[in-house]
């Protein structure tokens, strides 16, 4: 009780997910009786998707700050992740440069000729982006 009241407990659901975690213990549940061992666990798992679900808002939410409502639709979620992590990698640096040192570090030693910027530069075109709509949202 104390976790399905208290303020970590989100209930996006809210019925629903309170039933369908209710139908995961009573499944599990041995001789018809829920442990504590698999309330922990329920606990767990629902804790985990609450926290998957409020990464991808996040997410989502710094996409929409550069992208268009179609442009981002038209962005497959494997696409989305690393994407995502490409704009704050730009966003906590100092210059397209430095991003693309960081995010190439273990392929531009392998280059005969390292131009960084410029190959992030051809990723975020990929996508539409340039690097003043990333450091100016």
């Amino acid at each position: 009780m104390d976790f399905a009241i208290g303020p970590s407990a989100k209930w996006t659901g809210n019925f629903r997910d309170l039933n369908a975690a209710v139908v995961r213990m009573a499944t599990l549940a041995q001789g018809g009786r829920i442990s504590v061992e698999i309330v922990e666990e329920e606990i767990g798992r629902l804790n985990a998707t609450w926290t998957a679900l409020e990464e991808q808002n996040e997410s989502d939410e710094l996409l929409s700050q550069i992208l268009s409502v179609k442009a981002l639709g038209e962005i497959d979620q494997f696409d989305r992740v690393q994407l995502v992590h490409v704009i704050q990698v730009c966003r906590d640096s100092r210059s397209m440069s430095e991003a693309g040192r960081q995010l190439f570090d273990a392929s531009r030693t392998r280059k005969t000729s390292t131009n960084d910027a410029d190959r992030l530069r051809k990723y975020l075109g990929r996508f539409g982006i340039e690097w003043n709509q990333i450091v100016q949202s």
